[in-house]
């Protein structure tokens, strides 16, 4: 069973701007901006489901088959794990 995903709050800064959450993490000062689907997953990503309950929260709000979304909720999520900003899933 995987764990949950949590946002490594310690590591990052984010703010709203238009819209759009922008995020800075604090060791590199890299900066990602999350929109749409992105900024959806990001929301949910709170501490309480792992990737799989991920996807069908995404797949749920989307009105998308899981299949679809997972290979790229997969890659999103890594690349969040590359940037030190969540662990877990």
């Amino acid at each position: 069973m995987s764990s949950a995903l949590v946002k490594r709050a310690d590591r990052f800064v984010e703010t709203e701007i238009d819209g759009e959450t922008v995020v800075m993490e604090l060791e590199s000062g890299d900066f990602f901006s999350l929109s749409g689907s992105a900024l959806s997953i990001w929301q949910m990503i709170d501490g309480t489901r792992d990737k799989p309950s991920l996807v069908a929260a995404v797949a749920a709000e989307y009105r998308v088959a899981e299949a679809e979304l997972a290979p790229e909720i997969d890659a999103f999520v890594a690349d969040l794990k590359a940037a030190k900003l969540v662990e877990g899933g």
